[in-house]
């Protein structure tokens, strides 16, 4: 059976609440071997711990959603991270949003937090993982400025010429179920090597269908997707995909038992 990691979910959202151990149940169905849970606020951070916890099949995750330009909040996070590093796999989703924060005075307070995350994955030794909406040739600028080491790129919206000198760097770029959906998305995965990419949901959105709430199951549509493109046996990505997401994440995120 094809195995998956699902790189990049937030099932701590209220989508899930009425029906999560079901939604886990199929991805278990499907393949999906683990969840890694990503966060936007220290509620998020807390409830993903939990349900790490509570469900052997996640691992947590904790960030900050690049809409909040609260030093603060960002310091407070940051000291929950470094309080917890043995809890958590990952510090995401951080990044930039250039899409949502319009004025260069905040864009700046953006970058500020996001190199101040950087810093700490570099201190913990903890993979980052990054949103770039509508800045993903200035996020990959900023982690190369910075010496960003273990960096995912999550839903990249960028170009692949600035794809490129994050592959060079040896950072990773993850495909979600809306693949099938976007031309951009397709295009990036044609020109991006199959040795930097991962496989991710972002349940509850970015599913193949516009919309609908996505699922971790619903992974292997983007695999499938990754090798119609690529024009390989779906084996072959999974295969290399999840040795991939291994060398980013080591063996924190493999299956227990």
């Amino acid at each position: 059976m094809l195995e998956f990691i699902d790189t990049h979910a937030h099932l701590h959202d209220p989508a899930f609440s009425p029906d999560l151990p079901e939604v886990l149940a199929r991805a278990t169905a499907a393949g999906v071997r683990t969840v890694i849970l990503m966060g936007e606020d220290l509620t998020h951070a807390q409830k993903n711990i939990e349900l790490a916890e509570k469900y052997p099949m996640l691992r947590a995750g904790a960030g900050l959603y690049p809409d909040c330009l609260n030093m603060e909040a960002a310091e407070i996070l940051m000291t929950f991270i470094r309080d917890r590093r043995n809890e958590i796999v990952a510090i995401g989703e951080v990044g930039l949003d250039y899409w949502i924060v319009k004025s260069d005075s905040d864009r700046e307070v953006q970058r500020e937090i996001l190199k101040r995350f950087i810093e700490l994955s570099l201190e913990l030794n903890l993979p980052i993982n990054v949103h770039s909406r509508s800045a993903g040739r200035q996020a990959v600028s900023l982690l190369l400025e910075s010496g960003a080491g273990k960096v995912q790129l999550h839903a990249f919206d960028g170009r692949a010429a600035a794809a490129m000198e994050a592959v060079e760097a040896g950072y990773y770029f993850s495909v979600p179920p809306s693949v099938v959906r976007s031309r951009q998305k397709q295009k990036l995965v044609g020109h991006l090597p199959l040795s930097c990419l991962l496989l991710e949901t972002d349940s509850p959105v970015l599913g193949p269908v516009c919309g609908q709430r996505n699922e971790p199951a619903h992974i292997r549509i983007a695999a499938e997707e990754v090798a119609r493109i690529k024009n390989l046996p779906l084996q072959a990505v999974v295969e290399q995909v999840w040795q991939n997401t291994i060398e980013l994440y080591g063996d924190r995120v493999l299956p227990h038992g």
